[in-house]
């Protein structure tokens, strides 16, 4: 018998998942791994002890899968993208890794913007950079911490690090080589880049280019004692998890809007030449000759569970105590909230936004009779709306008619056909739960000739893809509103900073 190993690893939770040739999920095992913010603004974690995490999520994952680890025939990690891991010259962590929701470069973005740099950068490399790019980040360990600066060897992404956990080899691929440093048309790194970042002295420290489904090592002894894999396991370069969560669900392709709605939010087409605006990123996508444009901001189902853990708290013990979801406890209050008119929005900028990084989130319209079910309302609305906004900037530069849609909350359906009406299109959601995994996974297995490529999907998409179509009254009721949501946020704008400004002593504040 033949499986793969998926690892996916995201902002707070490090999952491994075995699955069959087929694309049958067989076992999947989680480790949550801690973040640190020791500075405002600053989100870091040990990658040592994420190591430690995936590696015994991987020892579970096998043991619960019912087959032995020669079973498994190649392995691939996804994970977050954007951030930095580095090494120094001996292939040791150099510090604590740096997650993509880290914004301790936010006035060095702040000058780029006011500068050319911008304008240069989107021309350059399809981009423009922002707070958690490799390009800020590096900019600022020169700035702030110039004896790490001097010392680093290699420049990571997180599945890098992973990979390199796994096989002792250092590199990365095509599609997360793009975040800061390649060509846009060339799709190759740009020495200019590096320049116009003020980051000559680290070309070398780049990561040399693999394909996302080329075998670049094996899995050592030490990796497999810690595992439980076996000893020279083919390892695959893996991906950036925007994109593999796209190929996951079968979206990775000219003709349909990829949408992640998780803690970013995610949306994304892959395009057959490059086209650049400051609404997107325009990077390398898996194959050579395409580019994945992403339109994303870190303001989507985070949102939601903050909501839960702030304002559901009673209700969620009372639900794991019952054996029910949160979601099936509250799903009354939220019809009846979908029921009736509402003067509530939410702008869900708890972490992020389009908007720049001074935005923040606030409810409006809030009066004494409403209830809980009508902020839940709104929250879910605003998730939408903000995914409405990604959308219809890919809308202007690409064509698409249909989105197909993943994340913890596609698998409601009420979620799913909010999306529909919103968009105003069909949105699709296919019945694979771990879809960054299994997106690693096809990299796996076309590492080893199980499948032509990445994209040779084994999978019959249509037979576990549930479709929801737009109800045409929903949908001119929610075009009225993302209206006024729109409006409302560039009314909020000139006021942002200020608010910031009032915080800006508090301890603790970020």
């Amino acid at each position: 018998m033949a499986s793969l190993l998926g690892i996916d690893n995201g902002l707070t939770v490090t999952k491994a998942v075995v699955f069959d040739v087929d694309g049958t999920q067989l076992s999947v095992a989680r480790r949550r791994v801690p973040q640190s913010m020791p500075r405002p603004r600053w989100v870091e974690r040990d990658p040592v002890g994420l190591w430690k995490a995936t590696a015994e999520a991987i020892a579970e994952a096998i043991a619960l899968s019912g087959r032995p680890a020669e079973d498994i025939k190649a392995v691939a990690a996804t994970a977050h993208g954007d951030g930095v891991y580095l090494l120094d010259r001996d292939k040791r962590p150099l510090r604590a890794g740096i997650l993509s929701l880290d914004s301790r470069a936010l006035d060095i973005v702040a000058r780029w913007r006011d500068s050319a740099l911008f304008t240069e950068a989107l021309t350059l490399t399809g981009q423009t950079p922002h707070v958690s790019a490799p390009s800020a980040l590096l900019a600022w360990v020169k700035a702030e911490e110039p004896e790490n600066f001097a010392r680093i060897g290699h420049i990571l992404a997180c599945k890098d690090w992973l990979r390199f956990c796994l096989t002792g080899e250092v590199g990365t691929d095509r599609t997360e080589a793009s975040t800061s440093f390649t060509d846009v048309n060339t799709q190759a790194y740009s020495p200019g880049a590096m320049t116009l970042f003020g980051l000559d002295d680290l070309a070398a420290a780049l990561p040399p280019i693999f394909g996302s489904g080329e075998c670049v090592g094996t899995v050592t002894r030490a990796a497999a004692d810690a595992t439980g894999l076996r000893e020279g396991t083919p390892v695959a370069c893996g991906l950036h998890d925007v994109t593999a969560s796209a190929l996951g669900i079968g979206a990775h392709r000219p003709d349909v809007v990829g949408i992640v709605a998780g803690t970013y939010s995610i949306n994304e087409v892959v395009s057959t030449r490059p086209r650049t605006d400051q609404r997107w990123f325009c990077r390398n996508a898996i194959e050579p000759g395409q580019w994945n444009n992403m339109s994303i901001s870190p303001a989507s189902t985070a949102n939601y569970d903050w909501f839960l853990d702030r304002l559901c708290e009673r209700d969620q013990r009372a639900a794991i105590e019952a054996g029910q979801s949160i979601h099936e406890v509250l799903a009354a209050e939220m019809d009846g909230a979908f029921r009736r008119p509402s003067t509530l929005f939410f702008h869900p900028y708890l972490f992020g936004s389009p908007h720049g990084d001074t935005a923040s989130a606030s409810f409006l319209g809030l009066h004494g009779w409403h209830e809980r079910g009508d902020m839940l309302r709104a929250v879910l609305e605003g998730i939408a709306f903000n995914h409405r906004t990604h959308v219809d900037a890919l809308r202007d530069g690409f064509p698409f008619e249909r989105a197909m849609l993943t994340g913890g909350g596609s698998r409601n359906p009420a979620f799913a056909q909010l999306f529909a009406d919103v968009l105003g299109m069909p949105v699709e959601v296919p019945g694979t739960e771990e879809a960054a995994a299994f997106g690693a996974a096809l990299c796996a297995g076309a590492s080893v000739g199980l499948y032509a490529s990445p994209l040779a999907d084994p999978r019959d998409l249509s037979a576990i893809t549930r479709s929801f179509e737009p109800d045409a009254r929903r949908t001119a009721e929610m075009n009225e509103r993302f209206g006024l949501f729109t409006r409302l946020a560039e009314a909020l704008k000139p006021y942002w900073l200020e608010l910031e400004a009032m915080g800006a002593d508090r301890p603790g504040h970020a």
